[in-house]
C-alpha cells in the first residue's frame, strides 16, 4: 500500500474488526470449556466467511461442467443443530466428522468411512501462475498505471519474486489468485476512470 494511503486506512485494524464482529456473536456463555467457546467461534467464523466462497467455488465449477451438485449438510436445519452439538462429540475419536462418520457405520464401507479427509482437489497450473505474473508485470512497467497509486511497486514485485505460494490468510488466495485480483483492480480502476482522492 502506498504511504498516503497507509496513512489513513489500517487493513490490519479493519480485518481485526470484522473478525472480532463475527466472533463476538457467539454467546459468551454457550458451551462450558474455553475449547468449546473457539470451537464455536470457529464455527461462526466458517459459516459466515468461508461457506459462501465454498459454495460460490461449488456452484461455478459444477455449472461450467453442467452438473447439479447438492450439498445435503447445508441445510440451515442442520447446521443449527450441530452448532449445539458439544465438540467432543463433533471431535468423536479425534477425528474430523467424528459423529457424521459413527452415524453412518452401518451404510459405507470402512475405507470410506475412516478415510482422511480431503478438500476440494486443487490444480496449480503452473502456465495460469506464468500468464497472470506476466500481465501484471506488464501493467506495473508502465507508471501511470492505477494501481500503482495506491500500492507500491516494490510490494508487487516481492508478490510476483516470492517463493512461498501461501499468504498469512491462508490457502484460499495463494499467489496466483492475489495476482489476478491486483490485475482485476488495476482493470477496475481503468476501465471506469475511478480517481482517487
Amino acid at each position: 500500500m502506498q504511504d498516503e494511503f497507509a496513512r489513513c486506512v489500517n487493513p490490519e485494524k479493519y480485518v481485526y474488526g470484522k473478525y472480532a464482529s463475527t466472533i463476538g456473536k457467539v454467546n459468551p456463555n454457550e458451551g462450558g470449556s474455553s475449547l468449546e467457546h473457539r470451537m464455536r467461534e470457529m464455527m461462526r467464523l466458517n459459516l459466515e466467511w468461508f461457506m459462501q466462497t465454498l459454495l460460490d467455488r461449488k456452484d461455478r465449477m459444477s455449472m461450467y461442467n453442467g452438473l447439479e451438485v447438492r450439498v445435503p449438510f447445508c441445510d440451515y436445519r442442520i447446521v443449527e443443530y450441530l452448532y449445539t452439538v458439544p465438540w467432543e462429540f463433533k471431535d468423536y475419536m479425534g477425528r474430523e466428522k467424528g459423529l457424521l462418520r459413527k452415524a453412518m457405520e452401518s451404510y459405507l464401507p470402512e475405507e470410506v468411512l475412516w478415510r482422511k479427509k480431503s478438500p476440494y482437489p486443487k490444480t496449480h497450473n503452473p502456465n495460469y501462475t506464468a500468464a497472470v505474473s506476466a500481465n501484471l508485470r506488464e501493467v506495473i512497467a508502465n507508471p501511470t498505471a492505477p494501481l500503482l497509486r495506491i500500492v507500491k511497486k516494490s510490494e508487487i514485485e516481492k508478490l510476483l519474486s516470492a517463493d512461498t505460494q501461501t499468504q498469512w490468510y491462508g490457502q484460499l488466495m495463494t499467489n496466483p489468485q492475489i495476482i489476478a485480483y491486483l490485475l482485476q483492480i488495476n482493470y477496475w480502476l481503468e476501465k471506469y476512470k475511478i480517481m482517487i482522492i
